[in-house]
């Protein structure tokens, strides 16, 4: 099975988000998430008075799609012109974990135009794939001699920066498989989940991407605008520590052989939240099936990420499954709300007492009017909870009762994953991809 996702460059967007270097975030009343980051100050990359920045994210044939949608989707809540550039020959590259990711270009008609930040998300062999693009090696460093922003995740500052040269005797972190490779190529390696230098900014893994993106946020446009879009992302104010679901009435979920899982996609679904599901789940070995309720197989995302399911859901509802699972996302969450079909699909889940779940704002727009939380405690994105008739657990990332899981929002979409993976495998299972995705200390 694979997602194909394709990318549309956006007009700015307003943004939600909050954190900085030092601020503490308790959600759900939005005071302060904290995300944490080394840093060594700053000098041509101040913010500028502009409010249009443009950002160029590569993506290749082996990128990490986690960490490709969430730096994407996190820049473009902040205003950022993003333009996703295939360096491939074609158009669409094969991501891991079988999604399809179709840029907005090729690399090639991006060789002019000039970026205020160059960011590269991680994954293995995409970083390679990245040292070896001569033309990509030609931009970026163009872009270091213009004292413009430069960042990578994951692999990429070892793999990719490190055998250009850009990190000769700059402080730089990423993925702890690379530190090694990081250390001889000149840099002077730190394990922060996020470290900035400079006009460099360098991160660790999936699980570090979301704090990765919000600082390259506030080096774009400043503190406030970080802020504002760190806030609604829910973001975990203990990066790195073991994650914790709220168990009520506990039950085993049970499946024969491999798990069949559903993830319904529609136009305005978070793509975050979406592929962030998706990538853990097939990372357990799990059989995802990605239903569109639209009536094409690709929808347009909440940011303007344009994702194309591997079935529609008409075909996806002749088999069973041991989860349906929901995605947020405004948008999506009408969209879900309103197909009969998948309305029908999620009750005979719950009168078979087979598991189903949902986050963000589809707990509150599709599972309680259609009477899914009867007798049921839940969670759901903050600013959606008064829609819920029993508001008792919804200060919890994540809930799960019984055969059903809920969760909160962009920043809760790793915690929501890994609890479905603990539900069907045990915890140590998901410990066990938890850590490699520094989503905890490894």
């Amino acid at each position: 099975m694979s997602i194909l996702l394709r990318h549309v460059i956006p007009p700015p967007h307003s943004v939600l988000y909050s954190t900085s270097e030092k601020s503490k975030l308790n959600f759900p009343s939005f005071r302060n998430p904290r995300f944490s980051f080394s840093s060594i100050k700053a000098t041509a990359a101040t913010p500028m008075a502009s409010t249009t920045k443009k950002v160029l994210v590569p993506i290749a044939n082996g990128t990490e799609p986690i960490e490709a949608v969430i730096t994407i989707d996190v820049l473009r809540r902040g205003g950022a012109d993003v333009t996703v550039a295939s360096i491939e020959k074609q158009i669409r590259v094969d991501a891991t974990y079988d999604v399809k990711l179709v840029a907005d270009s090729h690399l090639s008609e991006c060789s002019d135009a000039v970026f205020d930040l160059i960011t590269l998300p991680g994954g293995i062999p995409g970083a390679t794939n990245f040292k070896n693009c001569q033309l990509l090696e030609k931009l970026v460093k163009k872009q270091v001699e213009d004292g413009k922003l430069y960042a990578a995740v994951c692999a990429s500052p070892a793999v990719a920066f490190g055998s250009w040269g850009l990190l000769n005797g700059l402080k730089a972190t990423c993925h702890p498989f690379f530190m090694d490779e990081l250390k001889s190529s000149g840099a002077i390696t730190v394990e922060s989940r996020v470290h900035e230098e400079g006009n460099v900014v360098t991160s660790r893994g999936p699980g570090t991407t979301m704090e990765f993106a919000v600082a390259l946020v506030e080096k774009l446009f400043g503190k406030e605008k970080a802020d504002e879009v760190s806030g609604p992302l829910v973001m975990r104010s203990n990066h790195g520590d073991e994650y914790s679901i709220k168990e009520l009435n506990p039950m085993q979920w049970t499946f024969d052989n491999v798990p069949q899982v559903l993830v319904p996609i529609a136009n305005g679904t978070e793509e975050m939240e979406a592929i962030i599901i998706i990538d853990i789940l097939r990372r357990a070995k799990v059989n995802v099936v990605v239903a569109s309720v639209e009536d094409s197989l690709e929808i347009l995302a909440s940011r303007k990420v344009k994702l194309e399911a591997d079935v529609l859901l008409d075909e996806a509802a002749k088999l069973s499954y041991d989860l349906i699972v929901l995605p947020g996302g405004l948008g999506g969450a009408q969209a879900f709300a309103k197909s009969e079909k998948l309305v029908n699909m999620l009750k005979k889940q719950r009168e078979s007492n087979r598991p189903y779940g949902a986050m963000c704002a589809s707990p509150a727009l599709v599972l309680e009017p259609h009477g899914l939380l009867k007798g049921k405690k839940a969670t759901a994105f903050p600013a959606m909870c008064n829609k819920l008739s029993d508001p008792s657990e919804i200060e919890n990332r994540v809930v799960v009762d019984g055969n059903l899981i809920t969760s909160r929002g962009p920043g809760t979409t790793m915690e929501f994953a890994l609890g479905i993976v603990e539900k069907l495998f045990g915890r140590d299972k998901a410990l066990e991809l938890a850590k490699p995705m520094l989503f905890t200390h490894p």
